[in-house]
């Protein structure tokens, strides 16, 4: 019974909670999130008889989509793919799930969050955590040497969700990768770029693209003298410095894996620093990083990545952060990511959806992986590979806080024209003229009742954001015209029948 109390007592204060959220007019995302731990605790609950309640609702880290989110994330998707697709990208496609030893090994910290799938009684499988495992299984398998491809899917990690934020346990990756021999930094530089395409299309607001190179990082942490084998686990503590303090990597460092004090000091003098191309002439003549053989090589790399970047006008986003890390094991040389900078400081607008309010951190990042193909090679033969992964789900989490703030309509359909009635029996007639169009390819609708209101037609074209409206009554039809009215204003003109398609085409070049 005192159970039972304490979780009535536990519904009641989430309900609370979610009522003063929708007080505060919170964001639809964080108030979802609040009433799914309502209804999971409603659920655990039960009924006062003592049978359980099913309740309906999404697992835990998933989402539905309604027609307007859907609206908003194609557009997101269509200008990424539009953008994979001027660089020459073509696409692919991999099961959703893996054999488990295909993802064994390659994620580091992060293996623990792949989801196993229950022994069927014949292969052991997991269901994917991303889509470079997957690539670089297919480029071993099928033998291909080189190839500029992108894969759009879902993946999946066992992750503690912060929806509000865009992280999810189910979600979306766009991936853009170039495999192949190539001379140094061309394909890398095409990369970056083409992220920053993406952010500025997308007009998400101001952003810096991080780079640093895993031979640099290693070449630091000998130098700092951490031992070879913490070299992946104190990568993972740096991997935290863009949201955890310095003296809390330091702590980690130290009390939980191990590192001498004096290590993780020097390793604090290097990761601190962030610049462009001054911070990289100043590291090449470092006394300690100039002499290790790798950090040398990642150097000079960077540095030419830094003069092909300037080529291609889009050096002034680029930052060179020694603190950027990227926990996953199977990058060899350059890493990337991209953020979005909040505007510090700045006044709270009245409205809780305001873009001061948006916060999701990264939006993209990935880095050149050479080892990984090799992997999967029963000879090991390598193909190098570099790449990127658009946040899909972080950047439609701003896309439609943007969206709610503006209050904007959104057309959740393309279609460009109502057949209409003017009076009625004239079912047969619009269904011989939207027949037609769809014929010659125009997206036209028309109300499913047999002697609809014109009244009632037209308003349908207005809460649905249709432009035009070709209307046909007794009159027009002996005339052999349709009379076309554009929603907006109102205005009427009569066209004839065999023009009718040119002039919609006209009248919504982009439906």
């Amino acid at each position: 019974m005192a159970d039972r109390l304490e979780m009535e007592q536990a519904v009641a204060l989430q309900g609370e909670k979610v009522r003063k959220l929708k007080q505060e007019k919170a964001g639809s995302e964080q108030i979802a999130e609040e009433v799914a731990k309502l209804l999971e605790l409603k659920a655990r609950l039960g009924p006062e008889d003592g049978k359980q309640k099913f309740v309906l609702k999404t697992p835990k880290g998933t989402r539905d989509y309604n027609p307007k989110q859907m609206a908003i994330r194609e557009k997101v998707f269509d200008t990424i793919i539009k953008c994979f697709k001027r660089h020459g990208a073509e696409t692919i496609d991999t099961p959703v799930f893996e054999l488990k030893e295909t993802l064994t090994g390659k994620y580091g910290e992060d293996s623990k969050l792949i989801y196993d799938l229950k022994d069927q009684g014949g292969e052991l499988l997991s269901l994917r955590y991303d889509l470079t495992v997957p690539f670089a299984r297919y480029l071993a398998m099928n033998k291909i040497t080189n190839i500029k491809r992108y894969h759009i899917a879902k993946v999946y990690r066992r992750d503690n969700p912060a929806m509000t934020r865009g992280r999810y346990r189910e979600f979306y990756q766009c991936d853009f990768d170039i495999a192949g021999q190539y001379d140094p930094m061309i394909p890398d530089a095409e990369c970056l770029k083409i992220v920053h395409e993406i952010l500025s299309e997308l007009e998400l607001g101001e952003f810096t693209i991080k780079v640093n190179d895993r031979r640099i990082l290693d070449g630091m942490f000998a130098v700092c003298g951490v031992p070879d084998c913490k070299f992946r686990t104190i990568c993972s503590s740096v991997d935290k410095l863009d949201k955890t303090p310095w003296e809390d990597v330091k702590n980690e460092m130290v009390g939980e894996k191990g590192l001498a004090p004096e290590a993780a000091d020097l390793i604090g003098e290097y990761v601190q620093n962030h610049g462009t191309l001054e911070l990289i002439e100043q590291l090449l003549k470092d006394p300690k990083l100039s002499q290790n053989k790798q950090a040398l090589e990642g150097l000079n790399d960077m540095k030419l990545l830094f003069q092909y970047l300037e080529l291609f006008g889009v050096k002034d986003k680029i930052s060179f952060d020694l603190s950027l890390a990227r926990g996953l094991d199977y990058y060899t040389g350059i890493i990337y990511e991209a953020v979005l900078i909040q505007n510090q400081g700045a006044p709270q607008q009245q409205n809780d959806h305001a873009e001061e309010s948006v916060s999701v951190g990264s939006v993209s990042g990935g880095g050149r992986y050479d080892g990984l193909v090799g992997m999967f090679d029963p000879k090991g033969r390598k193909v190098p590979c570099v790449g990127v992964s658009i946040g899909i789900e972080r950047i439609f989490s701003i896309m439609e806080q943007k969206a709610e703030a503006s209050e904007a309509k959104i057309r959740t359909t393309g279609t460009q024209v109502l057949v209409a009635a003017a009076q009625k029996k004239l079912l047969e007639e619009r269904m011989k003229l939207i027949s037609e169009l769809w014929n010659a390819g125009i997206k036209a609708e028309m109300l499913y009742k047999k002697n609809p209101k014109l009244l009632n037609q037209l308003q349908y074209c207005e809460e649905t954001g249709i432009p035009l409206v070709a209307i046909i009554g007794e009159q027009e039809l002996k005339d052999g015209v349709v009379k076309l009215r554009v929603v907006d204003t109102r205005e009427e003109i009569d066209v004839a029948r065999q023009n009718l398609v040119e002039e919609i085409q006209k009248r919504t070049k982009n439906p």
